[in-house]
């Protein structure tokens, strides 16, 4: 899996937005912040957890200049199929019909053939600032992601738990 500090592999890919077939190009996206998000199929019981959170909280990554982009192997078909089931997604989903996507970013689990649930935040200038990895049986935190893309961008040092306003870091004090 890459890791951070690393450069993000750039793609063009085609994907479902608002129930259309479109190309979405990473390289396009240069400038901005980019949660991409790996998880390993439409029409499970725990993706559309995860599909549907970062949908409920679009707007407030917008708010922080980031582009949300879910990945799956699944087909563009498939994907607007799923979203129609769910109700539409404000945000793209990545079709990695062929996994190179997920290969380009070392999240494929060799044994399943699907990519791992895997979080990247990538910074504007295109390098992973984030990099987390839940476990196929448990969603990832929504939440915490908005956090770490609102810490991330202060560039300062924010403790566990840190929380935007939060002034908690004497300065005087050694860690």
């Amino acid at each position: 899996m890459l890791c951070v500090n690393h450069s993000a592999p750039l793609f063009t890919v085609s994907a479902v937005e608002n129930g259309k077939a479109r190309t979405v190009s990473l390289k396009d996206l240069k400038g901005k912040w980019v949660v991409l998000f790996f998880y390993p199929k439409d029409f499970t019981f725990v993706c559309p957890t995860e599909v549907l959170g970062f949908h409920k909280e679009v707007e407030a990554f917008r708010k922080e200049g980031a582009v949300i982009l879910g990945v799956s192997p699944d087909n563009v078909e498939t994907h607007a199929a799923w979203v129609k089931e769910l109700g539409g997604i404000d945000y793209p989903l990545l079709s990695d019909s062929g996994c190179s996507l997920s290969r380009a970013y070392g999240v494929l689990d060799p044994k399943e053939n699907v990519p791992l649930r895997v979080t990247f935040i990538i910074d504007p200038a295109g390098i992973i600032a984030y990099a987390v990895v839940s476990h196929m049986n448990v969603g990832r935190s929504v939440e915490e992601t908005l956090r770490v893309l609102r810490a991330l961008k202060t560039q300062k040092l924010c403790p566990a738990d840190w929380q935007p306003g939060d002034e908690t870091l004497d300065p005087q004090l050694k860690y």
